[in-house]
Order: C-alpha cells, then structure tokens, then sequence
C-alpha cells in the first residue's frame, strides 16, 4: 500500500508540511505554478531552497498583498486575531488627532481598517468553496478549518459563530490548508502515518499577553493524539498544523515498515540548536499490519464432540483462527483453553457465539497487532495438470506452498 510517514520532530506548522509535500511531487516549481492557479484571493506562493544544520530542503513563501506574515505568527489566529476593536473606538481616535494631520490620519486609518478587517467562518467557507480545487479538498480544507474555529471558540468561550478572524491571517493559513489538502490528493496516499507531535514548551507572546505551550487553541486540537514536549523551548506546534495532521492521520506512532521511494524536507524560517523542519516519506508498505482481538476462555465439562462442533461454528461465521490447549485448572481437573482471533469490529459478535455454542460463563480478550505476509494464489501448470499455489510475501521473505487438495487430487489419480 501507498503509505506516507509524516515526522514532526520539530513540531508542525502548515508552511513546513506544505514545502515537505511539495518536495514530495519530485516538481517542486510545478507545484508551485499549480497552487498559484487555485485562485486564492490576494495570495501567493513561493518556494525557496533552505538549509538547517547542514540538511537542505525547502520553504514555502506565502504571502497575502504582496505581504509575508512572520512564521507561526499568522496562525496565531487563535489568539491575535479575534480582536474587538468597534467602528465607535476607531472614531473616538480620529476625534483626538490634529486637524493638521488629517492627510497622514487618513492614511492611518485606511490602513488601520484594512489590517483589522474581520472574517467569519461563513465567509471562508464562500472562499473555499469558489476555489478551482475538486470537492473532496474543499470538504477536507472545510473539515481542517472547523476544527480551528471549534478550538478558537473554545479558548474564546464564544459560538464559532462569533469568532472573526484577521484577514491577513485568515487568507494566509487558508492558503496553507487548500495547499496541503491539494498536494495530498495528489500524492494519493493509500495511509497516512503520523509520529507523535513536539509542542516546545515555555511561553509565547501574543496580542493578548504572554501564553503557555502549547497555545490554548492548540492544546485544544491535540486532545486524544500522542505529543510530547520536547527538549526545544518555543512553540513547534501551530494550530493549522496541529488540525491537519489530526484530521488526516490514520494513526500515530513511529515510521512503518515500508519501501522508501522519496524524502522532503520542509523547512520553517527559525533556527534552533536541531534542524527546524518536518520530514515526510512517500513509499510503498507491503507488510501487512492490522488489529486483531484474541478471546480466552477455559471450559472443563465439554466433550470433544462438542469442542469440536463449537470449534466448527467459530470458523464456519469468520473467526481468524480458532485453536485448543490441554490445562490444568481448579482443584487438577484436566480442561481445555479455547483461543479464539477474531477482526477488531467482531469482538461482540462472537462472545455471543461463544456464550452460545461452548459452557464457559465468562470470556478474557485483548485487543493486538499483528503482522501478516501479503498472500495471493497463482495457478502454476505442471506434468500433473495444474495447481493453485499461494504466495505470501513481505519482510524480505517470499513463500510458495501448493494447494494441498490440488495435491491430494494428482496423487488419488496416480
């Protein structure tokens, strides 16, 4: 399976992930002209070369009017951007300047009403949805920015309905979240693995005052996902990162086996004493690895006519594997130990088979891995006639065993 393996070291912030992806494509100049063609309003896109420690990668550019916001800052949206300022307060400033000054007031001013310009989610809503990006990056872009807007409202204690965000940068992480979700569908990762995330620690200044990391609206998003803070003081983790990578993750946990075809590297605009970047691995996992629930229970008045029907009927509706064992249980008497490996969504379905079709009043479970070689059946012509053989592969090892009924049937004709 197509599998992508994201690494966030170094945290997550949407520019970092967008320039990882990019390198990912093997064009990052024709990823660049693409986005720039979504039709996002008022932004640009610009990839550049960029080296941390040693290690070269890419950074992403994105700019709103011609203007680039400092890195992490702009998804502070969170915390800087829900202002509360009133066309009353603005006016209540104009009455106090200097009629001398009215020129360079009225510059001001325009400024002013341009930078604190208020967007409700409704409205990035209409802006996502009138990009030239198919329907599911609009769903995924939409499904990211709710869950900022949920954490936002959270952290404000106001309905997503009245939070604002500053346009300068609302547009600028709107940019990275269609970007990101846009180079996703175009990898066409089958799985998205994602390593546990590092927030930073100590505090970070905001409109508002000085705040603790993770930032509220991120500690929010992160709630339920593996993260840990990490040995680097500053915030690492961004709420645009943190929401794209929950709402696209499979799962968490270190890089799976697989078949590496390609690297990016995504670098962010700081230096820190490790490489500021997020790592991303494109590849195929041929190892199969799934959950699985292993159900146990011990039985000491059944005969083996009816171990045996009970065992029928387990395999007969889907168990994975059913098997007995010889003990020992209270006061010496001889018993059997059913095993029973069933698919993580069948766990209730068959304790009621069990409890059904076996003595025993109570049943131990746990859920588990597993890894599995990838099987497949091939026909194989041979002097006999044909034979269906099956293949397991993965891990480095390749298996071929003949169809023992197959078999069975050529040595009956001999």
């Amino acid at each position: 399976m197509k599998t992508l393996y994201i690494e966030c070291n170094m945290g997550a912030a949407g520019d970092m992930l967008l320039a990882s992806l990019a390198e990912l494509t093997g064009d990052v100049k024709a990823c660049e002209d693409k986005l720039n063609s979504l039709g996002i309003p008022d932004v640009t896109y610009e990839f550049e070369k960029s080296v941390k420690c040693g290690i070269e990668g890419t950074h992403a550019h994105v700019a709103v009017h011609g203007v680039e916001e400092d890195e992490h800052m702009h998804e502070h949206h969170h915390e800087e951007h829900h202002h509360e300022h009133t066309h009353e307060e603005h006016a209540h400033t104009h009455e106090h300047e200097h009629h001398d000054h009215d020129h360079h007031h009225e510059h001001e001013h325009e400024h002013e009403e341009h930078h604190h310009h208020h967007t409700h989610m409704s409205d990035i809503e209409n802006i996502i949805n009138g990009l030239n990006v198919s329907d599911k990056v609009k769903a995924d872009a939409l499904a990211v920015y709710g869950l900022i807007a949920e954490a936002e409202s959270k952290a404000h204690g106001k309905p997503v309905t009245d939070i604002h965000f500053h346009e300068v940068g609302t547009m600028d992480a709107v940019a990275d979240i269609v970007g990101v979700c846009y180079l996703l569908e175009q990898i066409g990762a089958g799985k998205i693995v994602v390593s546990p995330l590092a927030t930073g620690f100590g505090s970070v200044r905001c409109a508002h005052g000085i705040l603790p990391v993770p930032a509220p609206a991120t500690a929010s998003i992160i709630e339920g996902i593996p993260t840990y803070s990490g040995n680097i003081e500053g915030e690492l983790l961004t709420p645009t990162g943190a929401a794209l990578l929950k709402h696209f993750a499979d799962s968490f946990g270190t890089r799976p086996v697989m078949a590496i075809e390609k690297t990016g590297y995504g670098m962010g605009k700081k230096d820190f004493a490790k490489a500021n970047m997020l790592r991303t691995f494109i590849g195929e996992a041929d190892n199969e690895s799934d959950k699985v629930v292993e159900m146990k229970f011990n039985v000491d008045d059944m005969t083996g006519e009816e171990i045996g029907y009970a065992t029928s009927v387990l395999m007969d509706n889907g168990a994975l594997d059913v098997f007995t064992t010889s003990v020992y249980m209270k006061k010496n008497r001889p018993g059997i130990l059913f095993t029973v490996l069933v698919k993580l969504e069948d766990k209730e379905k068959f304790a009621k088979l069990i409890f059904e079709n076996t003595t025993t009043i109570g049943i131990r479970y746990n859920e588990m891995e597993r890894f599995k070689l990838k099987r497949r059946e091939e026909k194989v012509m041979t002097k006999y006639g044909e034979v269906s053989v099956k293949v397991s592969e993965g891990f480095g090892v390749t298996r071929t065993k003949p169809e023992f009924e197959d078999i069975k049937g050529i040595a009956d004709k001999e």
